[in-house]
């Protein structure tokens, strides 16, 4: 990533803030009306998109930001974006496995 000035860092954090998976396992059809934040989105899944390419266009480099952020753990950066919005948004659990063998 390329060196990045304090307003410049702002007005991307605000941009991300305000981005919305579009597609995909948190996008609208999953977290409706408007998908997952892209600052929620877990690293792990992050990570996929890094070893298989984000997505083109400006919401791929939002999420390389959103990566970037993670992986050097700053993820705390997001809070005051998570505050206006009312709280982080969490994946929806997976559902449990129940096995009967009876």
């Amino acid at each position: 990533m390329n060196e990045i000035d304090r307003e410049d860092f702002r007005n991307l954090l605000n941009e991300i803030g305000r981005m919305r998976m579009p597609f995909g396992k948190y996008g609208p059809k999953e977290y409706p009306p408007h998908g997952f934040p892209i600052c929620d989105l877990p690293e792990e899944y992050l990570a996929w998109f890094k070893e298989r390419g984000f997505p083109k266009g400006r919401l791929g480099e939002l999420m390389q930001w959103v990566w970037e952020i993670k992986a050097n753990g700053m993820d705390a950066v997001f809070n005051p974006i998570r505050t206006a919005n009312g709280g982080r948004m969490r994946a929806k659990p997976r559902r449990k496995k129940e096995w009967d063998f009876e």
